[in-house]
This record gives C-alpha cells, sequence and structure tokens, in this order.
C-alpha cells in the first residue's frame, strides 16, 4: 500500500522544526530513521496531515560527553553505538543492546531518538534508557525541559511529549568504571521483536555483595518496566546462582501482557524470568571482570 497524501516538511535545525511541530501540532509526525513510521504510513495506521523530516539537523547528530554524561542527540544513528569510542568506554551497556535491534540494515537507518519517542515496549533502547536512569532532553515552543526516563513512557507507543515538543537528545549518566553490565532478550528469530528482554547494571561492594543494582526488562507490559522488586530482593545479597534465582522471581507480577499470537502470558512470566537471571548473571560476571583485570 502507499501512505496517505500528507504536507512533507524538511526543517535544517531544531528551532524550525520545533516551529513547524507548533503549527501543525497533533496532526504532525517526526520522521528520523523512519523503520518504524513508514510502515505504519504503508498499512494506514498514522494518517499526519504533515511529517517533519529532521535527518538534514545536524544539531540532531552529536555524541558528546558532559562531565559524569554522556549525551547523545536524537539523530545519531542506532549502529553509530556499537562502535563509537566514547560509547564504548562510558556506557558499555548501550553497544551490546543496540546489536539485538532489528538487522543492520535496520540500524543504520534508525535513530536512537526514533526508537525513543516510538515507545514501543518490545524495544530495546526504551529499555536500556530505564535502567541507565538516563534522561530525555525535549524541545518546545516555550524552550526545552527534561524528563526522566522512567516517567517518559506512559504506555504502548505513548509518551509524555506534547504535540509541540521534539524529542533532542538523550542523556546517560556515565557508568563506573567497575559496573558490570548484561543484556539479554529472547525472539523467535534474530531480528524479530524480542518476547521478553532484559537489562542490568551491577556494582559490587568490597565485600563481595551487591552494591547496587539496576533492572529493567521489555516486552513485558506496555512500558518497559524498571524491576524495583528484583533489585529489593538482592540489595546487600551475595551474587549467587540461588539468591539471583529467587530475586529473579519477583519480576513476574510486573509480566500484564497477555495472551497473543506470539506467546501467551504465563510463557512470558517464564521467559521474563529467565532474561532477569541471565543479564544479572552477565553483568556479575562482567563486575568481576572489571574489578579483577588479568
Amino acid at each position: 500500500m502507499k501512505p496517505p497524501a500528507f504536507t512533507y516538511c524538511d526543517p535544517d535545525s531544531v528551532d524550525e522544526a520545533v516551529a513547524l511541530k507548533s503549527e501543525y501540532g497533533i496532526d504532525s509526525l517526526v520522521l528520523a530513521g523512519g523503520q518504524s513510521l513508514l510502515p505504519m504510513l504503508n498499512i494506514r495506521l498514522a494518517r499526519p496531515e504533515a511529517l517533519i523530516d529532521i535527518n538534514k539537523i545536524s544539531d540532531l547528530q552529536k555524541i558528546e560527553r558532559w562531565s559524569d554524561v554522556l549525551e547523545i542527540g536524537a539523530g545519531v544513528r542506532q549502529y553509530q553505538l556499537e562502535d563509537h569510542p566514547l560509547v564504548q568506554e562510558l556506557v558499555p551497556l548501550l553497544p551490546q543492546a543496540v546489536k539485538f535491534i532489528g538487522h543492520i540494515e535496520n540500524r543504520h537507518r534508525g535513530t536512537v531518538g526514533g526508537s525513543i519517542a516510538h515507545a514501543d515496549s518490545a524495544a530495546e533502547l526504551p529499555c536500556t534508557a530505564v535502567a541507565l536512569d538516563a534522561t530525555l532532553v525535549v524541545r518546545g515552543p516555550s524552550g526545552s525541559r527534561t524528563i526522566a526516563a522512567r516517567d517518559f513512557f506512559e504506555g504502548w507507543m505513548t509518551t509524555a511529549l506534547e504535540p509541540e515538543e521534539v524529542l533532542v537528545a538523550v542523556r546517560y549518566p556515565v557508568m563506573p568504571w567497575t559496573a558490570g553490565h548484561g543484556f539479554v532478550e529472547v525472539a523467535r528469530r534474530e531480528g524479530d521483536f524480542a518476547l521478553a528482554g532484559a537489562a542490568a547494571v551491577v556494582n559490587l561492594g568490597e565485600d563481595g555483595r551487591f552494591a547496587s543494582l539496576a533492572v529493567s526488562a521489555a516486552s513485558i507490559s506496555d512500558t518497559p518496566v524498571r524491576a524495583t522488586a528484583v533489585e529489593q530482593a538482592l540489595a546487600g545479597e551475595l551474587p549467587t546462582k540461588e539468591n539471583i534465582a529467587r530475586a529473579a522471581k519477583e519480576i513476574v507480577p510486573s509480566v500484564t501482557s497477555g495472551d497473543d499470537m506470539h506467546a501467551t502470558r504465563a510463557y512470558r512470566q517464564h521467559l521474563a524470568t529467565v532474561v532477569v537471571q541471565r543479564a544479572i548473571t552477565a553483568a556479575v560476571a562482567r563486575a568481576h571482570e572489571r574489578s579483577n583485570p588479568q
């Protein structure tokens, strides 16, 4: 099918893009990588009056460090996170998670901001944003404001963005060098949407116990889920196989997705427990490696 008719806008700056969003409001959509938007247009799930193409805006394509924050522009292509030296050094969870996004062709077109603003609960970047306590920077006619990732995702494909606002950057806190990370997901085939996924960031104390732990899960609810019950169950505990397996079961009440053509709710509950356990285990292993380099 072909998309419905729309007005095509090609702004050169963020200010111009915001002005267009202010003009068209809820009747406009932003085109970044188009990996999700174009199929929606083609099957008429989306019928915007105006399409605002932000691909020419160079200010949205930067990766910069600001003190203890790594800021990634909304227009940065996903594949750039895989081998960018700053990303690998400062937020190594991202390169690991990005490799699960579709196929390499998708990652060469898809953008960081596009994935997060699309707010598919099965997507990898929203999941990592919640685990890493990222901050979203948005620009509107009244200026810029920031939104915590935990507050940004309000429902399936629904965010805290106002109709006149544009997502311009994502700010990730720099991970401590000694922190371990893990990202695991299960899909029917490589490149398919995850049936369940999990991200974990672990810091171990000098006594070998969990000093801090952040865990999030994807594709188990309408939004990415911060697994606070899992975190609390492991706080101050030793990272043993038994403790991690016990704590991972705390994710089950957060699985609110019902039965669908891909999996039953019961199966997703099982998968959620498995991926959380594996992500934490992988993060612990990396934390040990970083604390005890060969």
